[in-house]
């Protein structure tokens, strides 16, 4: 808006200049972003965030079939087929590389605290099951929340930092779950994530592309316990 007895030629060239401006901070802060992200590829040192991340984008060099089929698993630390999976998989396969078994993490917690599970009320079940519940979305986002933090949904990039585990719901009214990666999208800032949705796991830009209806970050006990020691 040009303002009351201002030159009408220079109130353009200072509205001008104030869009100029904004547009500029706009493009810095997301400048900055990205390369905070792309710093981080290289110095995220030793720890959680790299060594999930490693684990995760190195599913992505499997082949693996889209198949959510039951199957009996061995227990603890049962899988099935190497070569079949669901978004779940991801998930459990790249926890289990870092030495955290969620079969047997979930089916403890649900074995005690049933109750504030989604089985009965999703599935109509009355006891755990080993083979599926920790393959189960829903049951994942309880787990996350009662042994991890439970973060904001927000629609800012930068609120969701790498080995974050974010869910969506499809719409297909399916839910649906991956890891923030370290790795950003040259053309939207967003960072990438693993999941698999349906070709097999890959790295995506795809963070904002359905709702999002929890973000997570859950540590292992052994990488909280390095990061407390004096």
């Amino acid at each position: 808006m040009i303002r009351e007895g201002v030159n009408p030629i220079m109130g353009v060239a200072i509205n001008s200049l104030i869009n100029f401006i904004t547009v500029c901070n706009k493009m810095i802060t997301k400048l900055l972003f990205i390369v905070f992200i792309l710093f981080s590829q290289s110095s995220i040192g030793d720890g959680f965030e790299r060594d999930l991340i490693n684990a995760s984008i190195e599913r992505t060099k499997h082949n693996v079939r889209y198949d959510g089929a039951y199957f009996s698993l061995s227990y603890p630390n049962g899988d099935v087929p190497s070569g079949i999976g669901v978004c779940t998989d991801v998930i459990i396969r790249s926890y289990r590389a870092v030495g955290s078994d969620l079969q047997r993490l979930v089916h403890e917690d649900m074995a005690s605290n049933f109750s504030v599970y989604p089985s009965k009320r999703i599935w109509g079940l009355n006891s755990t099951d080993r083979n599926i519940d920790h393959r189960r979305v829903p049951n994942l986002q309880v787990f996350f929340s009662r042994h991890g933090t439970q973060l904001p949904i927000t629609d800012d990039a930068q609120d969701y930092a790498p080995g974050d585990i974010v869910t969506w719901i499809l719409p297909s009214n399916s839910p649906h779950i991956g890891i923030v990666s370290n790795r950003v999208s040259s053309s939207t800032g967003n960072p990438l994530i693993v999941h698999n949705i349906g070709l097999g796991p890959k790295l995506d830009d795809m963070l904002f592309n359905y709702k999002i209806t929890g973000h997570y970050r859950y540590v292992p006990k052994k990488y909280r316990a390095v990061q407390v020691a004096p």
